[in-house]
């Protein structure tokens, strides 16, 4: 390995250890919001498997139950160590990436810009709640799949590829991703059928006819590849489907409406989610809505911010189909769609809620920043083979506007960070005295279903959970200056 790959390998260790110092700052360990209903359901036997062996089994991330093992038995069910698993899968994500930038030799000042996203501080909500960490390791698996579909669909695969196609499926699907197994599994589905076809029309287009015995065993080769890779995709997400339809979905402030009755309610609202959904991520929505508070922006900026990321979405797929780069690699058109799929499975999923910002929290960076690792790529593979100064010029303007949005929003969470820290020091303390506490008080404070009457009982009860087996805040010895 040369100065200049190290080089691409130290950069995902930098944005790793930021965010490990960003949790650090912005956090301490207590238990609240979604650790209330899992120390109900999991705790304190964490070894049970009438706890594990449930109908929907597969709806819970499989993986979870390992970490929460692992946790229970050296760590004394610490919401710290979650977060730094979380940081930990995204920083496998970013040396993912960064191998395949050193193979396919994207630029630097590109990578850096790659980086910079995939490590924003957009998605602090996701960072500093512990639950959802097996999220991270499941996207680093979804970059880890793409890209080797990629090496397989323009023969630079190895040997083991063809294998690790056929398996990581089930492994990413059944154990690690959860609910975004469903956009990951159909991104798969459509790139393999998409390969198979154009191969097969590639091969119908030759008339040499001293090939045709070779032409048709090449066509039967494409079918049994694209057969054996959509069973591999959808036979586990399937298996998925039908453990969720067991589970009890419970969504606190949901509305009970079809998408079609919202539509006709309020035609607008579809619209004004997505262009909201989309400006998230140029900029964070708590700092828009600070500068919708003091007067700086309107509402129509925010959907002209959306625009702008819509923009950047048509532009990088026209310069995919333009200049031929899915013939050189097929990841950032893979990116491109993944990400649309997010926007679109977000809107399908969290529409019940009736609000059109709620698609613009920092919760779905994750998700949505697949997109925009895409127009990255694009841009960068193709700056010096684009012969249009109005395509360069747009694809700089874009990314001018991806650098001040994020550099506004990461700027405000590192100010941010000593608040949220005093915020959940606040939490823990009222923790150590919840006995004393209201129901009112610990349903405010801990942000578990905090309309729902009865959501004091079970904060109180998780609590008295952790504090009969001394973990968590109650760990023997940790006083409230400790959990800083």
């Amino acid at each position: 390995m040369n100065k200049k790959q190290m080089s691409y390998y130290v950069i995902p260790f930098l944005g790793t250890m930021v965010c490990l110092w960003y949790i650090k700052a912005a956090t301490c360990n207590i238990v609240y919001t979604d650790y209330i209903r899992l120390v109900n359901s999991y705790l304190p036997d964490v070894w049970n498997p009438d706890k594990f062996f449930v109908p929907d089994v597969l709806t819970r991330i499989p993986i979870h139950y390992l970490g929460r093992i692992i946790n229970v038995a050296f760590f004394n069910y610490s919401t710290t160590f979650d977060m730094i698993l979380g940081v930990l899968g995204l920083g496998l994500s970013g040396f993912v990436l960064a191998r395949y930038c050193i193979l396919r030799q994207l630029g630097y000042g590109w990578y850096l810009l790659l980086m910079l996203s995939l490590f924003g501080l957009n998605k602090w909500e996701m960072l500093i709640n512990g639950t959802g960490w097996g999220h991270f390791l499941a996207f680093a698996f979804f970059y880890y799949h793409y890209i080797v579909i990629d090496r397989v669909i323009n023969n630079t695969g190895k040997k083991r590829d063809q294998a690790v196609l056929w398996l990581l499926p089930s492994f990413i699907t059944l154990g690690l991703a959860g609910p975004y197994c469903a956009v990951y599994s159909a991104t798969v589905a459509v790139f393999y059928t998409a390969a198979a076809g154009y191969k097969i029309c590639k091969l119908y287009r030759d008339k040499d006819k001293n090939r045709s015995l070779t032409s048709l065993t090449n066509l039967t080769e494409q079918i049994r590849y694209w057969v054996y890779g959509c069973i591999s995709v959808m036979l586990p997400l399937f298996l998925y489907m039908w453990s969720n339809s067991y589970a009890v979905e419970d969504h606190a402030g949901a509305k009970d409406i079809t998408l079609w009755a919202a539509a006709a309610a309020d035609p607008g609202f579809f619209p004004r989610f997505l262009l909201k959904a989309f400006a998230s991520m140029l900029t964070g929505k708590e700092l828009l809505e600070k500068w919708i508070e003091q007067g700086l922006i309107t509402d129509g900026t925010v959907y002209l911010m959306g625009v702008i990321i819509i923009a950047g979405y048509v532009l990088a797929f026209y310069l995919n189909w333009r200049y031929r780069l899915y013939r050189k690699t097929m990841l950032p058109l893979i990116l491109l769609v993944s990400g649309l799929g997010n926007h679109a499975i977000v809107l399908l999923t969290r529409y019940i809620f009736l609000k059109e910002d709620y698609g613009m929290s920092s919760r779905y960076a994750l998700q949505y920043q697949v997109g925009i690792l895409g127009i990255i790529l694009t841009f960068g593979f193709l700056w010096k083979r684009m012969r249009l100064f109005w395509s360069r010029l747009l694809a700089a303007a874009f990314c001018a506007c991806l650098l001040l949005g994020h550099g506004c929003t990461n700027y405000r969470e590192w100010k941010m960070a000593p608040h949220r820290e005093y915020y959940v020091e606040e939490i823990a303390a009222l923790a150590l005295r919840f006995e004393e506490a209201s129901d009112d008080e610990l349903r405010k404070k801990f942000e578990y279903r905090d309309k729902e009457p009865g959501s004091g009982a079970k904060i109180r009860q998780a609590l008295t959970i952790l504090k009969e087996q001394q973990w968590n805040v109650f760990c023997r010895g940790q006083t409230k200056e400790e959990t800083k």
